[in-house]
């Protein structure tokens, strides 16, 4: 039996960079264009170069934006989390969709057509406005990353990616140990920090020495010293 999908609460928007600063009638009109559909583990949701015909809300689940070069190198650009947008910026480059989307786990989703985000735009410009701020929000993590690759050896890039997926997954026990909430494989960490895969499992090996992250399965990992792990990470900007 198909699952019965609910839609969310309009509230939800309230909080979205893209939909600050918006009244009430506003936020509705917003929300009674988008719809809500499932997404399953592994379902390809845009692919790279596809003109950008759609925008995206991510309410449960995980998905992976990657790209590929000509070579057929893969790079993993960012995971997106729940209440994130994604895929929005496509509708304004001429290029499309710049990596593919696929979804992680077994997540949930709102989505507009491009036209109707337009026009939900021309009549509250504050849309707009706000999405050149995630434009420029984007743009400076992308920046930090080229940083990153181009000044920190391969330990502290990866460092800093691992500190990247749990920015926002708060520590219910107010301790240490925090394990990433999705499937994370070390080919995964390779292609988000620009190295191999030997390298990183290297890397994990020796933090597992030290304390840092817990081993014995390879496609989760659970932090011990986030502590230790920011510590780390700081030293290298010093």
């Amino acid at each position: 039996m198909p699952q019965r999908l609910t839609k969310p609460d309009a509230a939800l928007l309230r909080g979205l960079t893209m939909f600050e600063g918006l009244g009430e009638d506003a936020l509705q009109d917003v929300f009674a264009a988008g719809q809500v559909r499932a997404l399953a583990k592994g379902s390809v949701i845009f692919t790279q170069g596809d003109p950008g015909t759609t925008c995206h809300l991510l309410l449960s689940g995980r998905v992976k934006i990657q790209q590929s070069g000509a070579d057929g190198q893969q790079v993993v650009v960012r995971f997106i989390g729940p209440e994130e947008m994604y895929g929005t910026l496509a509708m304004f480059l001429k290029s499309g969709y710049p990596g593919d989307a696929v979804a992680v786990t077994d997540s949930t989703e709102m989505l507009w057509p491009a036209e109707t985000m337009r026009g939900l735009m021309l009549r509250h410009p504050q849309i707009a406005l706000n999405t050149l701020t995630m434009l420029g929000n984007r743009l400076e993590g992308l920046q930090t990353r080229v940083r990153e690759l181009s000044t920190q050896r391969v330990e502290l890039r990866l460092a800093h990616a691992v500190l990247r997926l749990v920015e926002d997954q708060p520590d219910p026990s107010g301790g240490d140990r925090l394990t990433v909430d999705f499937p994370l494989t070390r080919q995964d960490l390779a292609e988000m920090t620009g190295t191999t895969l030997h390298t990183v499992s290297r890397i994990l090996s020796a933090w597992e020495t030290r304390g840092i992250v817990e081993g014995g399965t390879r496609q989760k990992l659970v932090i011990l010293d986030l502590a230790g792990l920011k510590d780390m990470a700081a030293a290298g900007e010093r």
